[in-house]
């Protein structure tokens, strides 16, 4: 009978102990489960997981204007003082020589209907063997090198709408609105385009198709509009 009894006891242990070390198996089964996950979202999250592409393209850059030469630069600050702008530089008149196109910007322009560039003098040059020559010039009035030209007004001008465009053939078009006349604001622009037969830059008529000779004085220029 004791030896039957010791034979229990030992059996007894025996099932204790491997209780126990199925216990302590399953708990480092869950360890080492809950240690792979862990290192799983580290991995995640500091791995080497290729970017997504952007939704949208990116920008194209935008292309550098070209730089204004600085013997332009300096030409047109001496003819329209140091707050000029050059508006078009090139052979603007298709006549084979370099010109510019250089203004006196008013920053903020008045709101109306009325398209263009708002300045208060603009004039065009001509580098003449290195020599600047100015061709154009519109202050209170517009004028070249022979005289006033036709249509201009008759008041002085403190403002003008500028717009212009080039045509492949016939050069640089320009077209001047005076801000106001008389209180009046409906006031056809004045059309100028370089003259190739008399070799200057002269306003049109109206249907802006044919050149309008200049005046000495704006008192011919006022029996011109009539």
């Amino acid at each position: 009978m004791p030896k039957l009894a010791e034979k229990a006891a030992i059996l007894m242990e025996y099932r204790v102990l491997g209780s126990r070390l199925k216990k302590d198996f399953a708990q480092n089964i869950l360890i080492v489960a809950l240690t792979a996950t862990a290192f799983g979202s580290l991995g995640v999250g500091c791995g080497t997981e290729a970017p997504k592409p952007p939704s949208e393209p990116a920008a194209q850059a935008k292309p550098a204007e070209p730089a204004i030469p600085d013997d332009i630069q300096d030409a047109s600050k001496h003819l329209l003082g140091s707050d000029a702008q050059v508006l078009l530089v090139g052979d603007l008149a298709k006549n084979g020589k370099r010109q510019f196109l250089a203004a006196n910007v008013v920053p903020k322009t008045p709101k109306n209907n009325v398209p263009g560039t708002v300045i208060t003098r603009a004039v065009i040059a001509q580098d003449d063997d290195g020599k600047w020559t100015e061709l154009l010039r519109c202050d209170e009035h517009l004028k070249n090198q022979k005289g006033y030209l036709g249509l201009t007004p008759l008041d002085s001008i403190n403002g003008w709408r500028l717009q212009f465009e080039q045509n492949a053939e016939k050069g640089l078009q320009l077209y001047f609105t005076p801000l106001k006349v008389n209180g009046d604001t409906h006031v056809l622009p004045v059309g100028v385009r370089w003259n190739p037969a008399t070799n200057r830059y002269q306003s049109l008529d109206t249907s802006y198709e044919h050149f309008l000779k200049e005046s000495t004085s704006l008192q011919n220029v006022r029996s011109s509009l009539r």
